[in-house]
C-alpha cells in the first residue's frame, strides 16, 4: 500500500496507477515522522515472534505473573482469588506470548479474553462480573509461577538465594515452583512473590540480608571464641 502522510492529495496520475495495481491507497493527518513511528510500533507488535502457553497471566501489584501447571492444578481457583483481592485477568487457558525488544508480552486470543474456565461452575465472563478494572489486555510478563502437587519427596528451595529461570523465545524469566497441598492460600503466596520480585528489582534480596547477617553472627562468634 501507499500511505500519503499531511493529507496531502492524490494526484490522478497515482490513483490510475493504484487502481491497475489493485494496490490500497491511504491518506493519514500525521506528520510523516508521527506516521512512521507509529507504523513501527504497529508491525513490530504485528511481526513479533510469538508461543502459545497453557496458563494464566495475571497482573498483581504490578507484576506480570504467569501461572503454570499441570489441568486441574488451581491455576483458575487462584486467579479468581486474586480478582477479588484487586488483580487484573489478561489470559486464562491460552497466553500467546511475544517477544519485542528483547521483552515478552502476553495477551489473550480474541475469541477467549476475559472469559475464564471454573471446574464445577463452567464458563464466566470476567470482565461482566467484576468490572473493566479487572482485565487488562497485554501485560510485560516478569515472573512465572509453577504450581504443582506437593510431593513429600522433593525438596523445595527455602530460601531463594539462587534464582531459577524459564525460559521463552530465547528470554528468561524468573521462575518460582510452589507445591499445592490444602490449607496453603495460594493467592497470598504469589502476592508475596510479586512484592519480593518488586523489591529484588528496586535492590533488596531479602534472603541475601538474612544470609549476611548469619554470616556475621556465625563470624562474631568464631571471634569471641578466638579472643577467650
Amino acid at each position: 500500500c501507499i500511505i500519503l502522510s499531511r493529507d496531502l492529495p492524490a494526484v490522478p496520475e497515482l490513483m490510475e496507477t493504484m487502481r491497475a495495481a489493485s494496490c490500497p491507497l491511504f491518506r493519514s493527518h500525521k506528520v510523516t515522522t508521527d506516521l512512521m513511528s507509529d507504523l513501527y510500533i504497529y508491525l513490530n507488535r504485528m511481526l513479533a515472534p510469538s508461543v502459545t502457553e497453557h496458563g494464566v497471566l495475571m497482573e498483581v501489584f504490578g507484576v506480570g505473573m504467569l501461572l503454570t501447571g499441570k489441568s486441574g492444578v488451581g491455576k483458575s481457583e487462584t486467579a479468581m482469588e486474586l480478582i477479588k483481592r484487586g488483580h487484573r485477568l489478561i489470559a486464562d487457558d491460552s497466553v500467546i506470548i511475544k517477544e519485542i525488544a528483547n521483552d515478552l508480552y502476553g495477551t489473550a486470543p480474541d475469541i477467549i479474553r476475559y472469559f475464564m474456565e471454573l471446574r464445577g461452575i463452567g464458563i464466566i465472563d470476567v470482565k461482566s462480573l467484576y468490572g473493566v478494572e479487572s482485565v487488562k489486555d497485554t501485560q510485560n510478563i516478569n515472573l512465572v509461577i509453577k504450581l504443582e502437587e506437593w510431593d513429600k519427596d522433593k525438596e523445595y528451595d527455602r530460601l531463594g538465594l539462587e534464582d531459577q529461570y524459564t525460559e521463552f523465545l530465547g528470554n528468561k524469566v524468573v521462575s518460582h515452583n510452589i507445591p499445592i497441598r490444602p490449607g496453603r492460600n495460594i493467592a497470598i503466596i504469589v502476592e508475596s512473590a510479586a512484592v519480593n520480585h518488586r523489591q529484588k528489582k528496586m535492590g533488596y534480596n531479602a534472603a541475601q540480608e538474612l544470609y549476611n547477617r548469619v554470616t556475621q553472627n556465625i563470624m562474631k562468634g568464631n571471634a569471641n571464641k578466638e579472643e577467650q
